[in-house]
């Protein structure tokens, strides 16, 4: 794929994705929308990729909406249609953040504001500079503070009170706070940050292909199961799954033969 407003840099199994709009501030324009939306829709059936690493060109992360990037509508609809029509464009990234078997991992600096925020939600791990300030900017023009998947991702991540908190009042959280509310897993320095990915997701890339899917598919489905017991049923049917692959067979004998095992995705 060609893309103009991201780049996509491949170290084996893994993917980096760079919004590539830097003195817009990333801030998302029609086409970073499209591109975003094109890039993790085809993630679904591309397995070879295996960890995604997201972040942002120059001096921010997202900064937002461009709220000059989005070319009128000609169409003879009203202003609600088209007004849902964008929200909902810019909606469908963050469903298939989520949805994509690859897990995502954000790497924040400078401003995550509005939709930048929602895209470092949508990521499964996240890493920030001590730059990093991220709001729900929404609320600041007018809007409400609940939007692009802020209302159901940031209670699952720091609590209701803390979420309510930022939701509410469009405040600004930094890295220290963001870090101690559990919206981060480490605050690296910004030279750092690529490293600090690339680390991570080369621990992930030495385990099974289907485990790290499917681990990624358990936890989405458990964030919301009714029981323990429901939970459980899912985490049985899965390793049940997965002990009849050939990677299961090659790992186990790696570890009697004490080697790494070679996972063939089978």
């Amino acid at each position: 794929m060609s893309f103009t407003t991201i780049d996509i840099e491949r170290r084996e199994g893994i993917e980096i994705v760079t919004l590539n709009r830097p003195d817009a501030l990333n801030t998302l324009d029609s086409k970073l929308v499209e591109e975003l939306t094109d890039y993790f829709l085809g993630l679904h059936e591309r397995y070879d990729v295996r960890v995604v690493i997201m972040r942002g060109a120059g001096r921010a992360f997202c900064a937002g909406l461009d709220l000059k990037g989005w070319a009128s509508d000609s169409e003879q609809s009203s202003r609600v249609h088209r007004g849902l029509k964008t929200q909902q464009r810019i909606a469908r990234i963050i469903k298939l953040m989520r949805s994509c078997p690859q897990p995502v991992v954000g790497l924040g600096h400078g401003a995550a504001c509005g939709g930048g925020l929602s895209l470092l939600l949508a990521c499964d791990v996240r890493y920030g500079a001590p730059s990093l300030r991220m709001n729900a900017a929404y609320i600041k023009v007018g809007l409400g503070g609940a939007d692009i998947g802020s209302s159901y991702l940031l209670p699952r991540l720091v609590g209701m009170s803390v979420a309510s908190e930022l939701l509410l009042t469009g405040r600004f959280i930094n890295a220290e706070r963001a870090l101690r509310a559990n919206l981060l897993s480490e605050i690296v320095e910004e030279d750092r940050l690529l490293d600090t990915g690339l680390a991570l997701a080369a621990d992930m890339l030495a385990t099974a292909p289907m485990g790290l899917r499917m681990t990624k598919d358990a936890l989405n489905l458990n964030i919301d199961a009714s029981s323990l017991e429901a939970a459980m049923a899912i985490e049985d049917r899965q390793q049940i799954m997965m002990a009849t692959t050939a990677d299961h067979g090659e790992a186990v004998a790696a570890f009697l033969e004490k080697r790494p095992p070679n996972y063939q995705d089978r």
